[in-house]
């Protein structure tokens, strides 16, 4: 055998260097993290060659003392934690004292700086001896590390690198997750002396959002949502793309725990989660988000490259972020976009006590309120012979929306300034599968099936939550064989299977029998839909599968429910539809993640007709 040895400190720093520096971009993110500690609000990064031939960052941060820069390129040191007790509240990027030992260790590097009051200074290291060398150097406040020849002497680890283009996309999207991180931070990037990115520091919320676009693209920022919300120590706010801007990867996901750019299965699940209910199957969301914690809350010291983060209280981290999302998109109704219309200063008609009184001077007609064939609230009042419904059934109809009939669509005077309901009056109905409707600023298109599908899907669901408890025994139990680990987690979580209408009892170490299910689940393989809520319980600590069957029994019903192409609808329906869309959640979308409504402004059709040109 070999004896035993204690290995040199070069050979040291390489092998830390394997789990540190994986890519140039890992040796980008590294620079980047000491500059944004360092206080830094301006951040310069040039390239050559994809980063391997040169990599340098410079910033404007407070610098590094002449006797602290040999100590910058040693190994475990760091001037961002002293003793245990700041291992346990990290509060920085960076702070393990590894990276720029091992940068230094697979390249020849330059680190130049000066801190206020003092003079520059340059420190070498080429990678051979590890020996540094200094010399002065005119230089600013700040900071600037040249990262030469990267590998040079490592070529097994050069062997490994892609073409040039492949590494500097990964450099620029390392460098964008940085950008979003910091809105406060000024950013620049050159690749072999070509301009390629400038970002100005965002201070505002327009500008913040200026850069998410630049950086995530001008549709994300159309379709995106955004929300902040506070709990205690807990605050998550950034935007969220609605379900209709899905992608088929999942290439437009950033999510920051105090500033860090993480990605964590707890976080991940959280979201798919919020959106399982509005997403096609096998597409992505798409989100920019930010969590902000209390840091003793947080173990950041989990992965070498300090991409995975680990919760003290995972299931309320878990639980926060979903019930967040859920409400957001469970919002996105039409009004609340007429709400968005009012803010960016559009002409559109609003509500008056005048309009409060008529829909009150109407209220003597509820009475005739019936339902009808499709299980909508729809006027008893016929139509007249030119196809409008009367102004006083209008009124009738929208009481509870404190609205009135525009004069437009009423052979009646009416006040001006009367507020038009988010999806308008319904002028037509076209090839028996859209409904065409007017509202104050646009001509809206409505997929009656769609819209239809999911307010029917969104009743069946509060009425099924009504009876969550009703349960079914089966008359022969099943029996589950499965591990000791799964039949604890099975005994631990009693409640929860309770609490959605399953009975589930351990009989044995690796036995478990099912008395109850739900009702609504019968006839479905309750013991694999069993397994599959202990593999979540496992992995996540919490389980979405057996609401998410349940979830996908209704919506079937539903569909087959709801009114199908073809059907010939009256007016007084087409409009009782879209009032109960305007009150539905989710009713952007149907069940299955398609656009139940669209618009089409005066702009878009002058634009289509060349009017004004």
């Amino acid at each position: 055998m070999s004896l035993i040895r204690v290995l040199s400190p070069q050979l040291t720093n390489q092998i830390a260097a394997g789990e540190v520096i994986e890519r140039p971009f890992s040796v980008l993110k590294e620079l980047v993290e000491n500059s944004l500690d360092a206080g830094a609000k301006a951040i310069d990064v040039e390239l050559e060659q994809g980063g391997v031939k040169l990599l340098k960052v410079r910033d404007n941060g407070h610098g590094i003392a002449e006797g602290d820069l040999p100590l910058a390129l040693s190994r475990h040191a760091t001037s961002k934690i002293a003793d245990l007790a700041d291992l346990e509240c990290v509060q920085t990027l960076g702070f393990r004292g590894e990276a720029l030992a091992s940068i230094a260790s697979v390249s020849r590097l330059h680190l130049t700086s000066c801190d206020a009051g003092g003079s520059g200074w340059c420190a070498t290291s080429e990678g051979r001896d590890m020996e540094v060398t200094m010399r002065p150097a005119a230089h600013p406040v700040g900071t600037t590390v040249e990262v030469r020849e990267l590998f040079f002497n490592t070529p097994a680890r050069r062997k490994f690198l892609r073409a040039e283009t492949t590494e500097y996309t990964r450099i620029e999207q390392c460098l964008k997750r940085l950008a979003l991180s910091r809105f406060d931070v000024a950013f620049t990037l050159l690749h072999n002396q070509r301009p390629r990115h400038s970002l100005r520091a965002a201070t505002d919320h327009a500008a913040r959002e200026r850069r998410v676009a630049d950086i995530c693209g001008t549709p994300f920022m159309e379709q995106a949502i955004y929300l902040d919300n506070d709990r205690s120590t807990l605050r998550l706010w950034g935007w969220t793309g609605l379900p209709t801007f899905s992608r088929s990867q999942a290439d437009l996901q950033y999510f920051f725990v105090n500033g860090r750019s993480i990605r964590d299965k707890v976080i991940t699940h959280a979201v798919k989660q919020a959106y399982q209910d509005v997403l096609y199957h096998g597409r992505h969301p798409t989100y920019v988000l930010f969590l902000e914690i209390a840091p003793d809350e947080v173990d950041v010291n989990v992965h070498p490259g300090k991409q995975e983060v680990r919760f003290r209280d995972s299931r309320a981290i878990h639980g926060f972020i979903y019930r967040t999302l859920q409400k957001i998109l469970a919002d996105d109704r039409p009004q609340n976009h007429l709400t968005s219309l009012h803010q960016e200063g559009l002409d559109v008609p609003r509500n008056g006590s005048d309009l409060i009184q008529a829909a009150s001077n109407g209220s003597a007609d509820d009475e005739g309120l019936k339902q009808s064939p499709l299980g909508l609230s729809s006027a008893s009042a016929q139509r007249h012979s030119t196809g409008s419904m009367p102004a006083q059934a209008y009124r009738s109809l929208y009481s509870g929306l404190a609205t009135g009939l525009p004069s437009a669509l009423s052979d009646q005077g009416q006040h001006d300034g009367e507020e038009i309901p988010p999806l308008g009056f319904a002028i037509a109905q076209f090839k028996g599968i859209y409904i065409l409707s007017e509202n104050a600023q646009a001509l809206i298109v409505v997929d009656m099936h769609a819209a239809h599908e999911r307010i029917t899907y969104e009743r069946m669901k509060r009425a099924y939550e009504q009876n969550s408890l009703v349960t079914q025994p089966l008359l022969v139990p099943e029996s589950l064989t499965v591990s000791q680990a799964e039949a604890a987690i099975a005994e631990q979580h009693q409640d929860l299977f309770a609490e959605l209408g399953f009975v589930v009892e351990r009989v044995s170490d690796d036995c478990l029998i099912v008395r109850d299910i739900p009702a609504i689940l019968r006839g479905s393989a309750a013991d694999a839909l069993i397994r599959d809520v202990i593999a979540d319980l496992i992995e996540h600590e919490t389980s979405s599968r057996i609401r998410a069957h349940i979830n996908e029994i209704l919506s079937t019903m539903a569909c087959h429910g709801s009114v199908r192409a073809n059907r010939k609808l009256t007016l007084p329906e087409m409009n009782a539809l879209l009032r109960d869309m305007e009150k539905t959640e989710h009713s952007g979308q149907c069940n299955h993640g398609r656009p139940t409504w669209t618009e089409f402004t005066l702009g878009d059709l002058d634009k289509r007709f060349l009017r004004g040109r």
